[in-house]
């Protein structure tokens, strides 16, 4: 077969770790209506309105996700749920609006600034945006359909563009912003009860969106020498040519990485294979 006409997310080349979706805050609105390719392109919304959404979030350094439930049920709601994600506080608020230009009238700057609701428990964001690939469609949609009725009302949700759909199936979890991917259902339902348990779930994570590649690379590298973490646990700075990453009981290691090549890599279905880059650990030295 013409390794170009692959499903990019059976092209397995690459390492997981380090490829998380950049953000620090996400703002979630849930959308069920169709989704174009990019959901600020104004085709999903009309072009003033896009233009509102975007030039919104962007000044409070907030990302939008559109959010829904699986199956017709969730094509069919008169009020929409909204969830403001302030991943480094580790916090979710939650409210109720009519429509998406109320979006523009919050406040997004921080938490407690909306008369929103405290959430106490984590959400799971399942990307299934087939507009922007197809995998997301395939691998995406069964999943969540799968996942979605073992939790709570607003645990778990279908979403647009989680990045990273060359490992379908790609989710987000919130508040902290881990991505994941290449998760069977059986994976996905202990991922989120060991969160649930206050357990960071290692198999298939692809890094803390708060943190840069070779943060990511790095927590998770420390998190793998240790017994069970609550997510978001480890201190991780960036300290010259090396990740520090510190144990809140005062223990740290320095985390020496390498930037490889790897060939290979499908980034959407259909498109050519190229060389990409990975960040790896080269030495992880406790100090």
């Amino acid at each position: 077969m013409n390794q170009a006409l692959l499903s990019c997310s059976d092209t397995i080349v690459e390492p997981l770790e380090g490829t998380a979706k950049a953000g620090k805050g996400f703002v979630l609105f849930e959308h069920p209506g169709s989704w174009s390719h990019d959901i600020l392109d104004g085709h999903t919304f009309r072009p003033e309105l896009t233009a509102q959404l975007k030039a919104h979030t962007k000044a409070a350094n907030m990302g939008l996700q559109l959010i829904r439930k699986p199956g017709r049920a969730g094509r069919q709601v008169e009020k929409h749920h909204l969830f403001l994600v302030f991943s480094e506080e580790a916090i979710i608020e939650h409210l109720v609006l009519d429509s998406a230009e109320q979006i523009c009238q919050l406040d997004l700057a921080g938490p407690g600034r909306n008369n929103a609701a405290r959430m106490t428990d984590p959400m799971l964001l399942i990307c299934t945006h087939s507009k922007r690939d197809v995998c997301c469609a395939v691998k995406g949609r069964p999943l969540a359909a799968a996942i979605e009725p073992k939790f709570g009302e607003l645990q778990v949700w279908e979403s647009s563009h989680t990045k990273g759909h060359r490992f379908a199936p790609s989710m987000m979890l919130m508040p902290w912003n881990y991505s994941f991917g290449r998760l069977n259902e059986e994976a996905t339902t202990t991922l989120f009860e060991q969160v649930l348990n206050h357990q960071l779930f290692l198999p298939g994570n692809r890094g803390r969106g708060t943190l840069d590649p070779r943060g990511q690379v790095a927590e998770l590298g420390v998190a793998k020498l240790l017994d069970a973490l609550p997510p978001a646990y480890l201190d991780v700075v960036n300290d010259g040519e090396v990740v520090r990453v510190t144990h809140p009981d005062g223990r740290s290691w320095a985390v020496e990485l390498e930037r490889v090549e790897v060939e290979g890599v499908i980034s959407s279905c259909g498109d050519a294979p190229k060389t990409g880059k990975a960040w790896v650990i080269s030495s992880i030295t406790e100090l």
